[in-house]
């Protein structure tokens, strides 16, 4: 009998080093290839990975890309990010290259870690559940629909300012100013709109945010891990509010264009079916927290600029008064109204150029092929990041200069300035980033200056950019 146990015990051992060898074996033959990017690999496993999340987190994402532009290509170069053999392309023309052949030579590919906190795109995958978020979207957020949100927007922003910040001293800005995001991501998402039910979902939706873009590790007190939990719990408070949709649908008490929810469950594919409830809560989920997060970031960073630059201050200043005095009391602002802001979105696109709040994006190679004379494996993953160009003085002479009049006429040259992304996969929500980023500056600077307490706050990116202590300002109300 002990011989029966030793024997046993052997062929675990056996069986467990056998598996580890075709693992490490399999795992290293991703990386193997002739004529590949110039770079390296880093470490088996791990990669490069931590190097590129720890730049992030010291303030300075684009080091990482830097540093290898110069040693290695300035076009593109070879790491290990992730655990998966990637290629870097820099430039605009690696910028175009990959936003030109989307789901020609690549596709989107995002982390396990998104399949895990968003169920259900485990049934097909996660770049078939984006195709479809992507064919839903564009009634709904096209400048032709969104005119009628305008209003909506000014309406809750003016709320907000009344909660959050008048009658305050100090504020801490990013808090805030991801409060009034998500409290429209809420509205006009799912009509949604009490501050006490928008506060039930904030901690939440943060810890999803925090969660889908780590280090994909699923153990108790894991970001990933946490992610999930929250995922689950707002899944069930979204189901509830879907179960009443359906029937406010049904007598006539909702209407079909009121948000993006009512236009979800009455769409129907090209077969006739209609998405379940639990593809709903996923894309209302992944919507609400890609509607918030980054133009909250975005927010954040102008408050910033805003007051280092006063000259820039009164530039905008200056364009809001004269829309302000406009209006008739009480008037809110309408399409033609953020028509004229004109230098206010040039400074908000100077701040998403030096602050972009989405660092870059994974693609996928569909299959071999060759770019700028090195070969890329099929299955490969491919990543375009904003500092390749944003900060580059091949696109923008003086790149750390902040100077609006970059964007007057034409503005940067094509595939230059990226925040948005590009080519077939050009965000879908950048009129509305652009619409929410106007009315929180318009309903700001009408009511006051500021300045910052901590004057040299360090910057964290994680994964997206954010003071790391919240952004603290010290307010001057105009005097009436």
């Amino acid at each position: 009998m002990e011989h029966f146990y030793l024997s046993l015990l052997l062929f675990f051992v056996s069986f467990i080093t056998i598996s580890i060898f075709f693992l490490f074996y399999r795992h290293l033959s991703h990386f193997r290839g002739a004529n590949l990017p110039p770079g390296r690999f880093g470490l088996p496993f791990i990669g490069e990975t931590l190097e590129f999340l720890t730049t992030g987190w010291k303030g300075h994402p684009e080091k990482f890309f830097y540093d290898r532009m110069t040693k290695y290509s300035a076009a593109i170069f070879k790491t290990s990010i992730l655990a998966e053999p990637t290629a870097v392309f820099c430039g605009a023309a690696g910028n175009k290259f990959l936003f030109s052949n989307e789901n020609k030579l690549v596709t989107a590919w995002w982390p396990d870690s998104i399949n895990k906190v968003f169920p259900s795109s485990l049934q097909t995958s996660s770049q078939v559940e984006a195709k479809k978020m992507r064919q839903l979207l564009p009634n709904f957020l096209k400048p032709e629909a969104l005119q009628r949100y305008v209003g909506i927007m000014d309406e809750i922003a003016r709320r907000h300012f009344e909660m959050g910040w008048e009658n305050k001293a100090e504020v801490e800005v990013f808090p805030l100013a991801k409060r009034f995001t998500f409290w429209l991501a809420c509205r006009l998402f799912v009509s949604v709109e009490d501050p006490d039910h928008v506060a039930k979902f904030a901690d939440p939706f943060n810890l999803i945010a925090s969660g889908i873009f780590s280090i994909p590790i699923d153990l108790p007190g894991t970001p990933l891990n946490k992610a999930k939990h929250a995922s689950n719990f707002i899944r069930k408070e979204l189901a509830a509010i879907i179960r009443q949709r359906k029937v406010d649908l049904a007598n006539g008490s909702a209407s079909p264009t009121q948000d993006i929810l009512s236009h979800m469950l009455l769409s129907a594919d090209e077969d006739g079916k209609h998405m379940n409830e639990l593809d709903i809560s996923d894309k209302i989920l992944g919507l609400l927290i890609g509607g918030h997060d980054t133009a909250s970031a975005a927010c954040t960073f102008i408050v910033k600029y805003l007051a280092e630059l006063p000259h820039v201050y009164d530039g905008v200043y200056q364009e809001q008064m004269e829309i302000a005095r406009s209006k008739a009391p009480g008037e809110l602002l309408n399409w033609d109204d953020l028509q004229k802001m004109k230098y206010s979105w040039n400074v908000a696109c100077e701040v998403l150029r030096l602050a972009p709040p989405l660092q870059g994006a994974f693609r996928e190679a569909l299959t071999d092929f060759m770019f700028n004379g090195f070969s890329i494996p099929k299955g490969w993953k491919l990543y375009w990041s904003a500092h390749s160009t944003h900060r580059s003085p091949e696109y923008f002479p003086e790149p750390d200069k902040f100077d609006p009049s970059r964007f007057d006429g034409k503005g940067p040259a094509p595939y230059t300035f990226i925040p948005f992304g590009g080519g077939p996969r050009m965000c879908p929500g950048k009129e509305y980033a652009r619409l929410e980023i106007l009315v929180f500056m318009h309903n700001l600077v009408k009511r006051f200056r500021w300045e910052k307490v901590l004057k040299d706050e360090k910057i964290v990116v994680n994964p997206m950019p954010m003071p790391a202590k919240g952004l603290p300002v010290r307010l001057y109300p105009h005097k009436a």
